[in-house]
């Protein structure tokens, strides 16, 4: 099918191209917000860009959503709305923000329009109203075992860290330079060495890199650290357990789910995180050990396969059902295994090798209900 979606979130949209759909990206001399594109990129030849002022006749079967002034946009763009008059999902990358846990999904209202979330603490967190919503864990393309572990170093990939300040945990980085030095990656991090007070000695910026050369650096760090306190699930710490690295996490928000405590260390408690970057800087075998154990919990629960059968099964359902069908509300999600009964759907359908999975309807759920892809 022929899915619309601006390019919004580079590292997501790595996963979902690899799918077997057309994807039409809207493409402007101007660039980003509303016209990157494939921004450069090395996607399939199936990704294309899109003139936006051709979009009415490029016959466009669903629209991946990401921002709410892109359901204007789509109306003025396509000549039909979405949820009324051509299918559509929204995709949510964030964790909720303001009065949390009582925050309203800018999608609340709608019942013609299901939300998808990334993760589990996001679809916990967000009030979405009267909207259905189904959790897609992240798909990620594997990058294979590059992890060598030459540097007693710790890594750490951080976008905007200064900005971001507590959210991304960089108030945090100093009391680990403390035990190693760190090599901080990402967009915005040349601007860092000052807030944070620390020398040469201590702290690396080796700034926003290509994917593939950000993979190698990466690999070379002893341990990779996950700082950040607010965030849905940082795609760079799910691509450095691909790689093999060990990784110390803030048992924050998806982290305690997504990071076995034997790929490393999660935890609350700083202290504890200290303790493990000690012991992980020093040695060397069971650094490499607990990164294997990292990579094979990635390979298990966040496979590519497993992420874009997912996606097919939502954009199946919605495009079968068709714009502006809803669907009445029938109770509330059963939590145990199971099939569905008095037409609720429930479906948990992890990646191929789970040994946990499961799986009843596949499907969205009735709106205000919750379903796991």
């Amino acid at each position: 099918m022929k899915v619309l979606l601006w390019h919004v979130h580079g590292g997501w949209t790595d996963a979902f191209v690899q799918g077997a759909h057309d994807y039409l990206l809207p493409a402007t001399s101007e660039g980003a917000p509303w016209g990157l594109g494939r921004g450069g990129r090395n996607w399939p030849a199936n990704v294309r860009d899109v003139d936006p002022g051709s979009l009415r006749q490029a016959e466009v079967d669903v629209v991946v959503l990401q921002r709410p002034e892109e359901i204007p946009v789509c109306g003025e763009l396509l000549g039909r709305h979405p949820g009324r008059d051509i299918p559509a999902v929204y995709l949510e990358h964030n964790t909720p923000k303001g009065n949390v846990p009582a925050s309203l999904h800018p999608l609340a209202d709608r019942s013609d329009i299901p939300v998808v979330h990334v993760t589990h603490f996001n679809d916990l967190f967000w009030d979405t109203g009267n909207a259905a919503t189904v959790v897609i864990e992240h798909g990620i393309v594997d990058p294979g075992y590059l992890y060598t572990g030459e540097r007693p170093h710790l890594g750490v990939v951080i976008n905007e860290p200064v900005r971001r300040w507590r959210v991304t945990g960089t108030d945090l980085l100093p009391s680990f330079a403390g035990i190693a030095p760190l090599e901080v990656f990402g967009m915005g991090t040349e601007a860092l060495s000052g807030p944070l007070g620390l020398g040469p000695a201590d702290l690396t910026i080796r700034g926003d890199l290509p994917t593939a050369r950000l993979h190698r650096e990466l690999s070379g760090c002893r341990v990779y650290l996950h700082p950040l306190r607010w965030t849905s699930l940082g795609l760079a710490l799910l691509e450095a357990m691909h790689l093999g690295m060990p990784v110390l996490a803030l048992a924050s928000t998806e982290a305690a789910r997504a990071v076995p405590p034997e790929a490393g260390a999660v935890s609350t408690n700083v202290h504890d995180l200290h303790r493990a970057a000690s012991t992980l800087i020093l040695d060397t075998e069971e650094a490499r050990r607990r990164g294997r154990i990292a990579r094979e919990a990635a390979l298990d629960r966040y496979s590519l396969a497993g992420f874009l059968a997912a996606w097919d099964r939502v954009l199946g359902d919605v495009t079968t059902r068709g714009p502006g069908r809803r669907r009445a509300p029938t109770g509330t999600v059963a939590e145990a295994p199971g099939p569905s009964t008095a037409g609720i759907t429930e479906a948990i359908i992890a990646p191929a090798g789970l040994a946990s999975a499961k799986q009843a309807s596949p499907g969205l759920a009735s709106p205000g209900e919750r379903t796991t892809l």
